[in-house]
This record gives C-alpha cells, structure tokens and sequence, in this order.
C-alpha cells in the first residue's frame, strides 16, 4: 500500500476526515440540497491544493475551496479521492457531483464534463534543477521530461516531443512525480509552477526551479454534461466569492501569488 492509500485509510478508521472510497450515487443540485451533502472530487496528494496534515485531516486551496461552496450550500463536505487520471471517470460515473482539484479548462475535456467559470489559475513550467542548463527548447533535445499521466501538461508535450526531440515519461498522479523528481529519478518535470516549488523545498541541493514558462490555464469546477441547474448554482457560486474576496484569499493564501486579474473580468 502506497503512503496515500495508508494515509486515507488510516484517517478513516479514525474517522478524522470525511473521505468517500465506496460508490456514492451523485446527483442534480436538488439531490445535493436534498442528501445534505455535496460529493467532491479531490486529490489529497497534490500540495498546496491537496494534502492531508499531521492530524490526518484535508487541507490546501481546494479543499479550502470546496469547505467553503459546501458551507455556502448549507450541506456537509465529503471528499471523493481521486488522482489526475480518475477526476472525470469519478464523475462521470456518478461517484462525484462536482470536481474541485486543479482542473484545467481544455477543449477536449469540453466534449466530455462542462466546466464553471474559473475560479482559479495555474502556471504550467519545464522544471528543473538550478545547476541546469535549460533557457530554450533546444537544451532539452535528446532529454526526457516527465509528467503526470493524463493531464494538461501530459497532452501539452506529447504532440511537441518527435519534433523537439524529447522523450517523456509518464507517472499516475503527481504525488509520485515529486518523489522521482526530489530523489534524482526525474530530471525535467513539466507541472505546475507550485509543484516545482514543492519539489524544491523538499530537496534544497537541487533546488528545481521553472525553467521555460508553458502556458497559464484556468481552473474550474468539473460538472457532468446536461447539469444545468448545478452548473449554474456553481457560476453564482465563484463569481459571488471571486466579488466578495474569498477566493482570492484562499488561493493567495496558499500559492502566494493574487489571481490573474481576468479571472474577474
């Protein structure tokens, strides 16, 4: 059992934090209302978005998120863990109502999930260590860059690499693309900008740092196709709390950094 599978475990049999691993049905905005409880889907390994504390308790900017669009509702929080890969299959098939976890706003995902307004941002970067030769593309010919499975960054690179000349290596969820990066294993990883800095407060003597910037990418709630009603109980949702400052706060508090300024545009 890998230490995320231990972690949440454990946290619940000591019923420390309200974690969903069985197959909840998900429902309209008045099934949420109705059962008192909205279901998010949410990974727990991705800092600062996702982490679980000393305590065995969530914590990060989504769960934070999350908290507090169930406390606007009036309705209890349950978190269904997922990874990058497992955010729309656990909503799709209906283990979730919404998905609150650094999702990205893609054309493809349009075809398959709707998505709220953004209520947030994410710096996608080549991140590498400071002793690195990395300025421009060519330094990363004949390299390989790793990244997580299934993810923006993932079909981002994966058109670019014959003719850039890079390979890239795949990992299930970016938990463990930080462990391979912190222990010398990962090279290059393209990820987020916050990602990066977590890798490098956990390995100081490599001291990974954004190399070349990628691209800047919304964020949104993750909603089913044909949730109408849902998705626009969300929208009022996120702009209320972008308007009234909550959002904002939440995410500088944990990235340290303000939202884009089109976020409130």
């Amino acid at each position: 059992m890998d230490r995320r599978k231990f972690l949440i475990s454990t946290a619940l049999a000591a019923g420390a934090l309200s974690v969903s691993t069985t197959f909840a049905f998900a429902g309209t905005y008045e099934d949420i209302i109705a059962r008192g409880k909205v279901l998010v889907a949410l990974d727990l390994a991705i800092p600062p978005s996702g982490m679980i504390d000393g305590n065995l308790k969530p914590y990060g900017s989504d769960v934070e998120t999350a908290q507090l669009l169930a406390d606007d509702w009036g309705v209890e929080l349950e978190i269904v863990n997922t990874t990058g890969p497992t955010r729309i299959p656990n909503l799709q098939t209906n283990k979730a109502d919404i998905i609150i976890s650094t999702l990205s706003i893609t054309e493809d995902r349009k075809l398959v999930i709707d998505f709220s307004k953004p209520y947030a941002a994410q710096m996608t970067v080549l991140g590498a260590p400071k002793a690195a030769n990395i300025s421009t593309w060519e330094d990363v010919r004949g390299k390989a860059i790793t990244v997580t499975r299934g993810t923006t960054q993932d079909t981002a690179l994966t058109p670019m690499a014959e003719e850039r000349g890079f390979t890239i290596v795949r990992y299930d969820d970016d938990a463990t693309l930080v462990t391979a990066a912190v222990s010398g294993q990962a090279e290059i990883v393209c990820t987020s900008s916050t990602i990066v800095k977590q890798i490098s407060d956990r390995n100081t003597e490599l001291a990974f740092e954004p190399k070349l910037d990628i691209v800047s990418t919304d964020l949104a709630v993750g909603i089913r196709k044909g949730e109408t009603d849902l998705k626009d109980k969300v929208d009022q949702w996120v702009t209320e709390n972008l308007k009234n400052g909550k959002l904002p706060a939440i995410y500088k508090k944990y990235h340290g950094v303000d939202l884009p300024a089109r976020l409130f545009e």
